[in-house]
């Protein structure tokens, strides 16, 4: 690296290793622990189509780019699977946890651009920032894109120290991916281009920015811009064989747009996500904030500005990360239609500045006691994020005074499929018994997820009196009524099934969306003979 000694360097190599092991250990475990998200399902199913057929039909309507499935084949072949149910949520997961790990080594590229200890640092708070842990253990493309992302900015930026096209290419790749991972890679696009204006506009009192402009090579730039379009056009084709995804990863964007200001369900305020990030509480919930990560890149912000950046730094980059920081943060904001791992993208840009701050911070204090001080205030920071990583994965994982769990199904979910698989195991059709799931508007993920080994499952939204009960059903609570008429009242005198509760206890998909269960009475009772029959078989004693 340009500009920076060999020893320093090692030594940040030595350190960001050590951070991705954090993130290692605080991202792998117990993946399958958390109910799937019904983003993660969906995306589970879509995955299931891509490893049967081979083909990816990209769906401007529904879903993101192919990326996050194409990406997922490499485990799911390792383990030897060929369909749906031979995939686990290990599986699926395990890929944004790898980017999401791979997100701390990439700041090995940019050790010259922002200084072996603001480098460290960031790797630190990339390791174990509560979101970037919860969300890299979800089977969903925000991390993927995190990662593009950063990786079209590193590689860019070397392409800028270096002017060699293998740099512009690896760029061009980048900004592909992006865009073949998820569609609100617009949003970065425009973050870039205005943040990459004002540094150049800033940088004309030294060097006009037509003499900056003249120093990349046409050549480089249009080859770079070409491997994009082509790595996008190649996984949106499905290697071709579907050209028109394509055109369908254009026209998505008046479907992205209109969703953004018109969904009701997920319209929030201006300040949402740093209300998140800086303090939240849940009724009798810890009290969550990454508010340090806010506050020091406040402090790596001003730094950009004012100029006076760290030896080692280059004042470029950090103005460009700065900007495009504030960009991305202020249009996600503005966009009124938000959810909770979108903000990601502008996060991973503040714990950049955050590394920034935190380097300046120690270098500024005037004595070792003043230094001793905010490292050890910096320690205690961490450390606090490091527990609020841990507790919002492993054991307010499901739960909704954690704000990372966004419209999250609760565990009751495994609970009700456990209870269906008991009345398979006494059913002669077993996996094939017949099972009807009946929520309004098709509010029933992630069930499809859960019983995708059931081989005669009926969706629907409402109540068809036309359709035969089938021998187990699971139906909102808001159909009841019309359900109890469609079993005992509209069947004629000795053509009726009598039915009892699936489920012993109240049951929820998702917080306040309660699920019934009913089970024919011949079924139930032969679970608990199947049950008693090992307790009568004991002596007596």
């Amino acid at each position: 690296m340009r500009g920076l000694s060999l020893k320093p360097f090692k030594k940040c190599c030595v350190l960001i290793l050590v951070a991705t092991i954090l993130a290692i250990v605080l991202r792998l475990p117990r993946l399958e622990q958390r109910p799937m998200h019904g983003d993660e399902a969906i995306h589970g199913f879509k995955f299931g189509q891509l490893l049967k057929e081979g083909i990816y039909t990209y769906d401007p309507n529904e879903y993101h780019g192919p990326m996050l499935n194409y990406l997922t084949l490499i485990p799911a072949w390792h383990k030897s699977a060929g369909k749906l149910t031979e995939i686990s949520e290990r599986t699926l997961r395990i890929v944004p946890v790898f980017f999401g790990v791979l997100l701390v080594l990439l700041l090995l590229l940019i050790v010259d651009g922002l200084g072996p200890g603001a480098v460290v640092y960031a790797a630190i708070l990339t390791a174990v920032s509560p979101a970037m842990v919860f969300y890299s253990r979800c089977y969903i493309p925000e991390m993927l894109l995190v990662y593009f992302t950063f990786g079209a900015i590193t590689c860019g930026y070397r392409y800028a120290q270096s002017k060699n096209i293998f740099w512009s290419l690896l760029t061009g790749m980048f900004l592909g991916l992006m865009h073949a991972t998820k569609e609100t890679c617009i949003i970065s696009f425009g973050s870039m281009i205005p943040a990459l204006l004002i540094v150049l506009l800033i940088q004309r009192k030294k060097d006009t920015p037509s003499n900056t402009v003249r120093t990349i090579r046409a050549s480089h730039l249009i080859a770079g811009l070409v491997t994009a379009v082509a790595v996008s056009a190649l996984f949106y084709s499905s290697f071709f064989v579907n050209p028109e995804g394509i055109l369908d990863s254009v026209r998505a964007y008046t479907i992205y747009f209109s969703r953004a200001g018109n969904n009701i369900l997920h319209i929030h305020p201006w300040y949402y996500y740093l209300k998140m990030l800086i303090w939240s509480k849940y009724g009798d919930g810890p009290i969550w904030s990454e508010g340090i990560i806010v506050l020091l890149a406040a402090v790596g912000f001003i730094v950009a500005i004012k100029g006076k950046t760290l030896p080692a730094a280059n004042l470029h980059l950090l103005r460009f990360i700065a900007f495009y920081t504030v960009i991305m943060t202020i249009l996600y904001s503005a966009i009124p239609y938000k959810t909770p791992w979108c903000m990601l993208s502008f996060l991973h840009g503040m714990i950049l500045l955050a590394g920034v701050g935190a380097a300046t911070l120690i270098k500024a204090a005037s004595n070792i006691v003043l230094r001793l001080i905010v490292i050890c205030l910096l320690i205690a920071g961490t450390t606090h994020l490091t527990w609020q990583a841990y507790l919002s994965n492993y054991k307010y994982y499901a739960d909704s005074r954690n704000p990372y769990v966004y419209a999250h199904p609760t565990i009751d979910v495994f609970t009700m499929v456990r209870r269906v698989e008991e009345i398979a195991r006494v059913h002669e059709d077993g996996y094939k018994v017949h099972i009807q799931v009946i929520c309004p508007e098709f509010d029933y993920w992630p069930l499809p997820w859960y019983l995708r080994s059931f081989t005669n499952v009926g969706w629907w939204d409402k109540i068809d009196e036309s359709v035969p009960s089938a021998s187990i059903i699971i139906a909102s609570a808001s159909l009841e009524q019309e359900l109890i008429r469609k079993l005992y009242e509209l069947p004629p005198p000795g053509k009726k099934n009598l039915y009892v509760p699936l489920f012993d206890t109240y049951m929820e998909l998702r917080p306040r969306i309660e699920l019934r269960g009913y089970v024919r009475k011949e079924l139930w009772d032969r679970i608990q003979q199947s049950q008693a029959r090992p307790i009568q078989s004991q002596p007596s004693r």
